[in-house]
C-alpha cells in the first residue's frame, strides 16, 4: 500500500501508470481474443440502472465491497467479501460495488467472480479503466457495470469505453469531481448514469456540497438528458443522503462508512431507515 501521507494527486498517477503495466501483463497471459471467447460463458447481465431506479421514495444504495484505500490504509481486518456482499443484499442495497485494484485497495477480480456467485444484486465493477481490454475482463467476471473516471481518461476514451461497454450490454457509471468535468461528460453521447464524487482529488478532503454545487448548475440539462445521478463519497447516515437526495440525486455509492461496522447488515438497514419499518 502507498503511504497514505502521499500527495493525492502523485498517487493517482502512480494508479495509472501501474494499471498500464498491469493490463500489458495481463494481456500476455490471457490475449484479447481468448478473453472475447469466454464471454459466452459469463454470467447473464443484470440491468444496473433499473435496479438503481426502482425506489423513487429515496436515493437507491449501492454498497461497496472494500478492503482498503490509499487514504485510509485497511479499512477491516477480518475483510470476507462474500459475508459483505451477502450482509449488503439482506440489508436492502439496491446494487454492489466491488473494487477490483489490487496494489492500492486490496482488492481483485477473483473477489468479483465469487461475490457474483453468491449475490443476485446488479454489480458495478470499481476499477481505473484506462484500457478495453479491462472491460472485457469485468465483463468475464460477472460485472453488470463499469466504472468509468472522467480526471484520468480523454473525451475520445470516455467515448469509446462507453460503445464498448454498450455493446456487452452493461451499464457505465461515468464520475465526475469538478464542473469541468461535468460539462465534459454530458457531450458524451448515450450517457446514462452521471457519478459525483464528494472527494477533492487534490487533496483528498470530502465536502458533500460538491453534489450539490454540480446540480445547482446543471441540474435542468441532466434531467433533459434523462441521466440519473449518483452521489459518492463522505455519504454516513440518512440525512446524508436526504440531502444529496434534496439536490436531485437518484442514488448513492457508499463503502468504507459501512465496511467497518460490526454487523454490516444492521449498518444498511440503519442508513436506509429500514430499522423503522
Amino acid at each position: 500500500m502507498p503511504n497514505p501521507a502521499s500527495p493525492p494527486r502523485y498517487i493517482l498517477d502512480e494508479i495509472v501508470l501501474h494499471k498500464k503495466q498491469e493490463i500489458a501483463q495481463m494481456q500476455k497471459e490471457l490475449p484479447l481474443t481468448f478473453l472475447q471467447n469466454q464471454l459466452t460463458t459469463a454470467p447473464t447481465v443484470r440491468n444496473f440502472l433499473t435496479a438503481l431506479q426502482e425506489n423513487p421514495s429515496q436515493p437507491s444504495l449501492i454498497a461497496e465491497v472494500k478492503k482498503a484505500s490509499p487514504s485510509r490504509g485497511i479499512i477491516r481486518e477480518d475483510f470476507d467479501a462474500v459475508a459483505i456482499a451477502t450482509a449488503y443484499e439482506r440489508g436492502g442495497a439496491a446494487c454492489l460495488s466491488v473494487l477490483t485494484d489490487q496494489k492500492f485497495f486490496q482488492g481483485s477480480f477473483a473477489n468479483l467472480r465469487t461475490v457474483r456467485s453468491h449475490v443476485e444484486l446488479p454489480l458495478l465493477c470499481k476499477e481505473f479503466i484506462i484500457d478495453p481490454y479491462q472491460i472485457y475482463v469485468a465483463r468475464t467476471a460477472g460485472a453488470d457495470a463499469v466504472l468509468l473516471i472522467a480526471a484520468i481518461l480523454s473525451d475520445e476514451e470516455l467515448q469509446a469505453f462507453l460503445h464498448v461497454i454498450h455493446d456487452l450490454g452493461m451499464n457505465a457509471l461515468v464520475e465526475v469531481h469538478t464542473l469541468i468535468e461535468l460539462d465534459r461528460v454530458l457531450k458524451l453521447e448515450n450517457l446514462r448514469l452521471v457519478g459525483i464524487n464528494n472527494r477533492n482529488l487534490e487533496n483528498f478532503t470530502l465536502d458533500l456540497g460538491t453534489t450539490k454545487q454540480l446540480l445547482a448548475q446543471r441540474q435542468q440539462q441532466l434531467q433533459s438528458l434523462g441521466i440519473t445521478v449518483v452521489s459518492e463519497s463522505g455519504l454516513y447516515t440518512s440525512a446524508d443522503l436526504s440531502l444529496v437526495a434534496e439536490a436531485g440525486v437518484r442514488a448513492v455509492l457508499v463503502g468504507e462508512s459501512l465496511v467497518k461496522q460490526s454487523d454490516v447488515e444492521q449498518a444498511v438497514r440503519s442508513l436506509l431507515r429500514h430499522d423503522l419499518l
